[in-house]
């Protein structure tokens, strides 16, 4: 279930809604069939939000090399940014 996310959602309020998702997920009232639509919107987010920030990476190293290769790399943002759009 890939939906698109809106360019026009902030990624902040992205990751805000992933919190959301992952509360009610949680929480011991969520009936099943909830947790599995909401963790499919989960996925759907999360891959939006790697765009993004994909995206992101190759306009800083565009506009500037030097500032891109001072960028921290750790093992979760390698993984992150070394797959393609």
């Amino acid at each position: 279930m890939a939906t698109s996310h809106s360019k026009k959602t902030s990624i902040e309020d992205l990751i805000t809604r992933l919190e959301e998702i992952t509360l009610s997920i949680e929480h011991p009232d969520t009936a099943l069939e909830s947790s599995i639509s909401l963790y499919e919107e989960g996925l759907s987010i999360a891959e939006s939000c790697k765009q993004r920030l994909q995206e992101a990476r190759k306009k800083i190293e565009s506009i500037n090399p030097e500032l891109a290769k001072t960028l921290p790399e750790t093992p979760r943002t390698k993984d992150l940014f070394e797959s393609e759009l």
